[in-house]
This record gives structure tokens, C-alpha cells and sequence, in this order.
């Protein structure tokens, strides 16, 4: 049974699987979520810890061991624990089992909160480190809004997303491994309105390096429906823009990541890696973002 979260704006529907939200409906019942239709996408919004993207050859190094890790990592499909519940608060815990130990050699806890607050999805992932040595991380999230959201009258290519602050970003560049290369390109054109089309993702997600904002917003809006979304996220290296190509599919990832994939030069240390995170014995990290509905 999922776990539901309710207020007066929102429902929202939560999965013990990978502490996964697979619904959020408003007071008109719209859905604003992703169905995770297999043929096109099977998720809805997983979580991405400890890694974010893909790892060279799907695998790295640790202490003398090659570990094997496919992409996102195994939190989206590894099954949390309640560890508390409200009506409009639920906290969700994983810790590691000896199959996590398999791909994954450091003892830690992830604790996941979710808070409705009026129309906004507040969201936490904190990252404990209980080993007696330092542990290496990254963490991310990957949410999919349904595009269009009201199809009776529009279409995939009515939507626009709006960056906040509007500046100049970096638009890193992925190989068809799915690894970072050195190339990097400018979206400064106008961040005020980036058109959204199936061919925007041929070349696969639109990775913006967003530091050093201290906070960014990306904002999906329609030019023929009031309702949309907005994801704002804080202290955070990147942000995808992805959907599906050249399958097309009726939605759009947006997600804010503390981390990213290999690079196409990686040494496979898993201590070198692009943009890790490094916790010291009994520290923590703290990576917060918020979904607005309306």
C-alpha cells in the first residue's frame, strides 16, 4: 500500500520501493505526475543515490575492489522503511542490506522526507555516515511531469521552461555512453523561455551546471493552461531537463542533482570521481528541493 500524504491542494502517493512519489493530484483532480507507461518509461520520480548518471563501464573502484553499479544507483529500486507518518508528513529510511553491501561497501543511512506545505511538495534526503571511514556519494532526483497536462487542448510544444536566476549557463555535453565530455556549450539565449520539443532531447538530457546559485528554479508552464510546475532546489551542482527520444513520450524530467555522471576521462577511483560528495566519519548531508503545483 502506498503512502498517501493529503491537504487541502495536494494528494500525493508514495511507494515504499525506492521512496518513489508515483501520484500528485490537486483539488480538481488533475494529475500531474508521470504513469510510468513501460513502453516509454517505466518510473514516475526516483531518487538517485549514490550515484547520479552513468559510471564508466558500470563500474568503479574502492579500496582494491571493482564494484559493479548501474546507472542512478540502486536506491530507486531498493524498499525503504516507514519511519514515520502524518497526514502531511512521511519520513522514509534505508539502510544497507548484503545486497546493497555488494555493490556498495559503506555503511550509512539515507533518511527521505516528504512535507506538503499548501501547494508545494517539500522535499529532504539526508545522507548519514556511520562507517568508521569516509564514504563518497552522489544523490539527485528525477521527477516526470505529464506533458501536456490538460491534452483536451494542448500539446507537448505549448510548454516552456523559465531558469531562475536568469543568466548564462553552461549546458554540459553527454557521449553515447552516457558520460560528461569536455565539451561544453552556452544556453544564454534566453532562460526566460526555453521551448520545449521532442527533438530538444535527441542528443539525451539538457544538463545545466547551475553553481553557484545558491538556489535555482526551473518552471514548466504552458502558453494554454494555468497549471504547471515549478522545482526549485538548493546548493546544487546541476539540473537535467530530460525526456524520451526518439521514442517520444508525453512527459518531462526535471532534476536537480548533487552530482553527475563519469566523465569520459574517469580513472574509475571511485574517490576521484566527477563532483563527489565526501562525508567524513558520523557526518551528514543535507540536499533539499521543492515542487510547486498549480
Amino acid at each position: 500500500m502506498p503512502v498517501i500524504l493529503k491537504n487541502q491542494f495536494l494528494t500525493v502517493k508514495i511507494l515504499q520501493k525506492g521512496a518513489e512519489v508515483v501520484s500528485v493530484v490537486n483539488s480538481e483532480q488533475l494529475e500531474y505526475l508521470w504513469n510510468g507507461d513501460p513502453k516509454h518509461w517505466k518510473r514516475h520520480a526516483p531518487l538517485l543515490f549514490p550515484i547520479v548518471g552513468r559510471l564508466q563501464d558500470d563500474q568503479y573502484q574502492y579500496d582494491g575492489t571493482i564494484y559493479k553499479m548501474y546507472q542512478h544507483g540502486f536506491a530507486r529500486d531498493s524498499n525503504f522503511e516507514i519511519e514515520s507518518q502524518s497526514d502531511t508528513q512521511a519520513v522514509f529510511l534505508l539502510r544497507p542490506n548484503a545486497t546493497i553491501k555488494k555493490h556498495y561497501p559503506f555503511n550509512f543511512r539515507l533518511y527521505v522526507t516528504y512535507q506538503l506545505l499548501q501547494d508545494t511538495l517539500a522535499v529532504s534526503m539526508l545522507v548519514k555516515n556511520d562507517d568508521q571511514h569516509s564514504m563518497y556519494f552522489s544523490i539527485g532526483a528525477h521527477p516526470a511531469f505529464r506533458v501536456p497536462l490538460e491534452p483536451e487542448h494542448e500539446q507537448f510544444s505549448d510548454y516552456q521552461v523559465e531558469v531562475l536566476p536568469h543568466r548564462e549557463y553552461s549546458l554540459i555535453q553527454l557521449n553515447q555512453e552516457g558520460l560528461t565530455t569536455s565539451s561544453e556549450s552556452v544556453c544564454g539565449v534566453n532562460t526566460k523561455k526555453i521551448g520545449i520539443m521532442h527533438c530538444l532531447f535527441k542528443d539525451d538530457a539538457k544538463i545545466f551546471d547551475v553553481e553557484p546559485n545558491q538556489k535555482t528554479t526551473f518552471r514548466l508552464t504552458s502558453q494554454k493552461s494555468r497549471h504547471g510546475v515549478s522545482v526549485t532546489a538548493t546548493a546544487n551542482q546541476y539540473f537535467g531537463l530530460w525526456s524520451t527520444y526518439p521514442l517520444t513520450s508525453d512527459f518531462v524530467c526535471i532534476e536537480p542533482w548533487w552530482g553527475i555522471a563519469d566523465s569520459e576521462h574517469s580513472t574509475g577511483f571511485l574517490r576521484d570521481k566527477q563532483d563527489i560528495s565526501r562525508l567524513q566519519c558520523g557526518e551528514d548531508f543535507l540536499a533539499n528541493f521543492k515542487i510547486k503545483f498549480f
